[in-house]
């Protein structure tokens, strides 16, 4: 039973380790890559479809394009790192995050398919749901995610209250766009620039 016991406190000693530590695997490249797709994708949108709901598609897939390059970045640094820490954080971090992500997938299906035309409500309904996400991980991201945080809170809500026709593109464009590329300078500034590549 003490073996137990011993096993247990060394597992919750180890995730309240990985609580305090810092999350390095997220990285400025890959999330200015998702800053650059959003900005192509506002600016397809903005140049051939008009109607928010065929734009949609083009946010899937970018969200999907984004998703797989950070998943698989974050899947090589986890297989690559010789620290049970790193690893636990890592876990610690898609779980935090991953909440928001499903909240928005789930939200875009009922509102695209049973909402009728709210469509143009989406782009802020992601940014805060987004912004939660970050919000839920601040304990193991850099102290400047707070900011990141705040950027699509304020963004998301700005979006709903000017929410009009053919402001899909430009909403995006400056939320997911503007707040990649604020989240990527974070990271860069806050980790990489001081510790170096890790």
């Amino acid at each position: 039973m003490e073996l137990r016991e011993a096993l247990t406190q060394i597992s919750e000693i180890r995730q309240s380790m990985a609580r305090s530590e810092v999350f390095r695997g997220y990285r400025s490249v890959t999330t200015a890559f998702s800053a650059l797709v959003a900005l192509v994708a506002s600016a397809v949108q903005a140049v051939w479809f008009q109607n928010d709901r065929q734009a949609l598609y083009i946010w899937l897939a970018a969200a999907a394009l984004s998703l797989i390059v950070v998943g698989a970045e974050m899947t090589v640094r986890y297989r690559r790192s010789q620290s049970p820490l790193q690893r636990e954080i890592t876990l610690l971090a898609v779980e935090q995050f991953a909440p928001c992500l499903v909240a928005g997938a789930l939200l875009t299906y009922a509102m695209s398919d049973f909402a009728g035309n709210s469509s143009s409500m989406l782009p802020g309904l992601w940014g805060i749901l987004f912004s939660l996400g970050v919000f839920a991980s601040r304990r193991v991201l850099p102290r400047g995610a707070f900011v990141v945080g705040a950027y699509y809170l304020l963004t998301g809500v700005l979006c709903i209250v000017l929410r009009g026709p053919g402001r899909f593109p430009i909403e995006m464009a400056a939320m997911f766009g503007g707040g990649q590329f604020l989240a990527a300078g974070v990271l860069y500034w806050m980790l990489e620039r001081k510790h170096g590549r890790q």
